[in-house]
């Protein structure tokens, strides 16, 4: 068995998120905490009892639930889905969705920006011979993940367009994923779209596909690369925050021989 880890790690103040997004972590030392771990024993040992006055490691972290890589959860999109239905939070989203057959599409010659269609994905299908289907998790590699920990990261790569989205959750598809910052193109990118054309139906407009269809993407992925087109399982279990809309996740694909 080869496990291929598919996730970034948080890092404190990379300018791979707009700037109220950047993770923040403090790190407090064993020689930090020192202190502080005396505190538990009521007065009754000192710096000097511990090893070497060594504490414990300890982080405090200021992120969102979309730093890193994460999952996000139909309430994301918007407060309902499926036509109506209250949208599930990420501790809603039911774990079988999480494990599933891995299929890989590479759209690494699309330019920074493409918006990836439902034609284009017919086209990709054919021509490798498969078809997705219920419990596949289907992830998109643009090489977006080059860029990551600068801030060309937040306009780098394809993205999918509503069409696209809609197209892989007929299949029955349920869990999709990208190496970018967005599922949707670039927000940048869209953002002069929108200014040149008025149309506010290209806002945002794959992830709004939740508001009719529930399903659920992983956002920030990374290693792509080292998968081939099928025949792995990808994991994906989000951290359980209760009512949020997405949960970070250690995503990984696993290989076996």
């Amino acid at each position: 068995m080869k496990i291929i880890d598919l996730s970034i790690p948080v890092e404190d103040g990379l300018p791979s998120d707009p700037p109220p997004q950047v993770p923040h972590v403090e790190f407090l030392r064993h020689k930090d905490t020192a202190k502080i771990m005396t505190t538990y024993f009521n007065g009754g040992i000192s710096v000097d009892d511990l090893p070497e006055g060594n504490g414990w490691a300890i982080e405090n972290v200021h992120l969102t639930t979309h730093s890193g890589t994460h999952l996000d959860a139909p309430y994301h999109f918007y407060p309902t889905m499926n036509n109506g239905e209250p949208a599930w939070t990420i501790d809603e989203v039911p774990l079988e969705w999480c494990i599933g057959n891995g299929v890989k599409i590479d759209f690494r010659d699309k330019p920074d920006g493409y918006k990836i269609t439902a034609a284009d994905l017919e086209n990709y299908f054919s021509k490798a011979g498969y078809t997705p289907k219920e419990g596949d998790i289907v992830l998109l590699q643009t090489g977006a993940d080059q860029h990551w920990g600068t801030a060309k990261y937040l306009t780098a790569g394809a993205g999918m367009s509503a069409e696209a989205t809609e197209w892989l959750i007929d299949h029955g598809v349920k869990v999709m994923g990208t190496d970018g910052w967005s599922w949707d193109v670039p927000l940048p990118i869209e953002a002069e779209e929108f200014a040149k054309s008025g149309d506010t139906s290209i806002i945002w407009e794959a992830h709004r596909v939740g508001r009719r269809k529930a399903y659920c993407h992983l956002e920030k992925l990374t290693n792509l690369d080292q998968l081939p087109f099928t025949g792995y399982q990808v994991h994906c279990l989000p951290v359980n925050v209760k009512g949020a809309s997405a949960g970070w996740c250690r995503a990984v694909a696993i290989l076996n021989p």
